[in-house]
């Protein structure tokens, strides 16, 4: 199972990702989400490393 993460407002994001992974889930993300759960120690894919596809439009298309 995979779940998708990205979102402007981070608040709560760190402890539901950890209950993601917990379940099993492969967890891929963008920009500054990625950044954030990637330091809180979550295992995460950056979804243009995943899509083999960059961020267009400086960042405002990442998926």
């Amino acid at each position: 199972m995979r779940a998708l993460l990205s979102v402007s407002d981070k608040e709560g994001i760190v402890e539901f990702g950890k209950e993601l992974e917990n379940l099993g889930f492969e967890i891929l993300s963008t920009g500054g989400t990625f950044k954030l759960l990637k330091e809180n120690g979550i295992k995460v894919i950056e979804v243009s490393d995943f899509t083999k596809s960059p961020e267009l439009f400086e960042g405002r298309v990442k998926t």
